[in-house]
């Protein structure tokens, strides 16, 4: 196992254990609104500092990108993370929701971890070496058509202005599917994905965060990761399609008709 990757795991699984200790008292937390239908809770800024704390005790030099504190130094390898993806699940007690960190180097995702703390599951990747599930090797599904498949989702919440066009993906690609879950956190629908769980899966306007440990996971499992161009800008862009090489196509196409401009690009 690579340095960083065990490093990863362990601060994804302290996060994750005081995310746990915490479900005792969440009606007490400090609860703050960052934006539009957006929260943040002391949870969310304990644990990130948790796996902040882990990181730098190894690799003081390396750069930080967290969800709640933002960047942190200069540097060409740059951590990753989301403390906390499923902030309102968590706090409804909607028992959907994990710890995810990645590790970028110039640019590109190296390594990634997603822990759910609650099933005591944790999905590891290095590039190169294939993704995990604690010890078992993973592959995305090998179905064909989207007929039969079961796809994740996600509401543009945050970007309401993309509702329309959103909606008018949903009831392209509705019909063809059995059904389609939206769960309320990316990170987990990604290394479900991964897992083999989903077939496919496809938001608009995620952050880093949300998707960079689990978009590499889903390539590791053999799977395709693109923009909404079919290109590989999703980490900028945000906007997302995943699935084996046959159902990402159909995804994409069953979609791309009903984007706007904005959303093309």
């Amino acid at each position: 196992m690579h340095p960083m990757l065990n490093i990863a795991i362990r601060a994804a699984r302290s996060a994750g254990n005081l995310i746990i200790r915490s479900l005792q008292h969440v009606e007490h937390l400090d609860i703050t609104t960052k934006g539009l239908n957006d929260f943040v809770t002391d949870v969310d800024r304990l644990a990130e500092q948790e796996i902040i704390n882990a990181i730098q005790k190894s690799y003081p030099e390396h750069a930080i990108l967290a969800e709640e504190s933002g960047v942190q130094g200069d540097h060409d390898t740059v951590w990753v993370i989301d403390p906390l993806d499923g902030t309102k699940n968590f706090l409804h007690g909607f028992p959907h929701y994990c710890v995810s960190i990645a590790v970028v180097v110039k640019g590109r995702i190296e390594h990634g971890v997603i822990y759910d703390p609650l099933r005591d599951e944790l999905f590891s990747a290095s590039r190169g070496d294939g993704v995990k599930l604690n010890d078992r090797r993973l592959r995305v599904t090998k179905r064909k058509e989207l007929a039969g498949g079961l796809l994740a989702t996600g509401f543009p919440f945050k970007c309401p202005q993309h509702l329309p066009a959103y909606l008018a993906t949903f009831n392209a690609v509705f019909p063809q599917v059995a059904d389609i879950r939206r769960t309320g956190s990316a990170a987990l629908d990604l290394a479900y994905v991964a897992a083999g769980r989903l077939d496919g899966y496809w938001e608009i306007g995620l952050e880093k965060w949300d998707l960079a440990a689990g978009a590499l996971m889903v390539e590791e499992a053999g799977g395709v990761v693109s923009d909404f161009t079919g290109g590989d800008d999703y980490f900028n862009s945000g906007n997302i399609i995943v699935g084996n090489l046959r159902l990402h196509k159909h995804i994409l196409d069953s979609i791309t008709p009903h984007l706007t401009d904005e959303l093309k690009k």
